[in-house]
């Protein structure tokens, strides 16, 4: 059983660690680095009343993974950018949709139109979970260097609230 909740900085911990294992895994999140529970929690209190963020737990309160959205430098004010991550070895378990209810009330509550997902080509699972959610593509970026320079390609999908 999945429960969703209000991420707040006592997940920040968990978070971190999941979000870990899926950078050492590989081939799915454009963040290369190691990311700590304070990273976390500055980028969820960065942009107060447009951003939120959202977990998923399983019956012992354990993250089995977390999504949030944000605004962008890129886009425009009336858009929202998503992301999302499920623990490595928990994925197709229904994590990803119960996260996502909750983010797209959120989204609409923020007053966001729609929201942008900036999806790493390679990814097909990350892909395939947008476009089972209604996403629907309207952009590429060709050649993206991660900052670990690496070079990959990415799909931009957007949903209309």
């Amino acid at each position: 059983m999945i429960r969703v909740v209000p991420a707040n900085r006592l997940h920040c911990a968990d978070m971190a660690e999941l979000l870990n294992e899926v950078i050492a895994e590989g081939g799915t999140t454009a963040i290369t680095t190691p990311v700590s529970a304070n990273d976390i929690q500055t980028k969820m209190e960065r942009n107060p009343g447009k951003s939120a963020w959202h977990v998923a737990e399983d019956e012992e309160g354990r993250v089995q993974g977390f999504q949030w959205i944000d605004s962008a430098d890129y886009l425009p004010p009336e858009a929202a950018e998503i992301a999302t991550f499920a623990r490595v070895g928990k994925t197709g378990l229904g994590i990803g949709s119960a996260l996502f209810e909750a983010t797209k009330q959120a989204a609409r509550d923020l007053g966001y139109g729609w929201i942008n997902a900036n999806i790493r080509a390679d990814n097909t699972g990350g892909l395939a979970y947008y476009q089972s959610r209604g996403f629907e593509d309207y952009g590429r970026i060709d050649n993206y260097r991660m900052e670990n320079g690496q070079v990959v390609d990415k799909v931009l999908k957007r949903l209309n609230l």
